[in-house]
């Protein structure tokens, strides 16, 4: 029989076509293709990195993390940066910034596993310091014989990484900031979203901010988004007229304390108070970038109601609609929209919710979307080119 396909070298987990391939073809036991695949055109024999990430997380949950009962979870975060980003772009320090920070998250517990496939550009040097690439921290799939000497090798990394992190005890109640054991991280509120605050720039000078927080606030309007621009159909729906009257919320909601720092995407904070992070408008990236920022839970207020999730970090959602409450009675935690009707004060509702963040950041309550498992990607911001 002739053969299908070629490799260059028995280790390669890539093989070429030797002729077309129509769907269905069974090139190895268990291996069929899914697509055509053309003459000399590439094969992947086994799901590289994501793929690999997101089949050994799941392992390790099912096999691994029942017996150490005082680790939350596991979480494969990937990213966009392969062979073929354009690594040295002007914008590519951003994601690999989010990547670095993101691996030194305090809800890791300080335990650093890096699986790497070896010839992509984002290699270890860019996210980790020369003494962390050890054989302890780092592992490269293409060093591994095949796919079960590769997934072997994951979770063996796991299990030592799992059995130091059981020994930690959370300690509940006790509302501290360690942040090798808690999952809360005090001592910096974050406004994130510089599209939402777009307009705020016209009505407020931070305190204090000094020439270079004014130069930065101002960099958050690069690419000159319109004013007058009409927001989401659903914001439309709530009765936002207009890009500007949304950003009047989001100023209305970071209160009246001074603007203390600036953050870039994923950058992390180097002072207390309320923060500016200058993140993308979009929950699915502004999340991770302020996960990568540093921050331990989040607070998401949402008038139309969101399952939006993050595995890394815990999401209180907060509405201010009452309909909402009662349609989404067992998927919103906190209700304010009885500060309207006149049923609870601002303050009464504040003190709602930050007892709702010490217990969460506690281990004592979870928000519903941990209880669910609703856990968005973890959607790493790339602006740099691909090529």
């Amino acid at each position: 029989m002739k053969p299908l396909m070629i490799k260059i070298q028995e280790r390669d987990n890539v093989a070429v076509a030797v002729q077309d391939l129509p769907t269905g073809t069974e090139l190895l036991p268990g291996l069929v293709t899914r697509d055509p695949i053309p003459q000399a055109h590439k094969i992947a024999l086994t799901d590289i990195p994501a793929g690999v990430l997101k089949v050994a997380a799941e392992r390790i949950r099912k096999e691994l993390l029942p017996k150490y009962p005082n680790v939350d979870g596991v979480v494969a975060v990937t990213h966009p940066c392969g062979c073929g980003v354009a690594i040295n772009a002007p914008l590519a320090p951003i994601p690999i910034r989010a990547i670095t920070n993101v691996i030194r998250h305090p809800n890791f517990g300080g335990e650093i596993m890096v699986v790497g496939l070896g010839c992509e550009k984002l290699t270890y040097d860019r996210v980790l310091p020369p003494e962390d690439i050890t054989p302890e921290n780092v592992l490269t799939l293409q060093d591994w014989a095949g796919h079960d000497a590769m997934m072997n090798a994951i979770l063996e990394m796991a299990e030592k990484k799992l059995k130091k992190l059981n020994e930690r005890r959370r300690h509940a109640g006790a509302r501290r900031r360690d942040r090798d054991v808690q999952r809360g991280h005090g001592g910096a509120r974050r406004r994130a979203d510089a599209r939402g605050q777009m307009s705020r720039r016209f009505h407020a000078r931070p305190a204090g901010a000094g020439n270079e927080m004014v130069r930065r606030l101002s960099g958050c309007r690069r690419g000159r988004p319109r004013c007058h621009a009409n927001p989401t159909p659903g914001n439309k729906k709530g009765g936002l007229a207009n890009i500007v009257e949304k950003a009047m919320g989001s100023i209305a909601k970071s209160g009246t304390s001074p603007i203390v720092e600036v953050l870039s995407p994923a950058e992390k904070p180097t002072r207390h108070g309320l923060i500016y992070a200058a993140t993308p408008a979009s929950d699915i990236v502004c999340g991770p970038c302020q996960v990568a920022s540093g921050i331990g839970l989040q607070v998401f207020m949402t008038g139309r109601g969101t399952p939006y999730g993050l595995d890394i970090s815990p999401v209180i959602k907060v509405c201010s609609r009452n309909e909402l409450k009662a349609h989404w009675f067992d998927l919103i935690d906190i209700f304010a929209g009885a500060v309207a009707t006149g049923e609870a004060t601002i303050a009464e509702v504040g003190t709602e919710i930050f007892n709702m963040i010490l217990d969460v950041a506690s281990g004592v309550r979870e928000p519903y979307s941990d209880q669910y498992g609703f856990h968005n990607d973890m959607c790493i911001f790339n602006p740099a080119p691909i090529t």
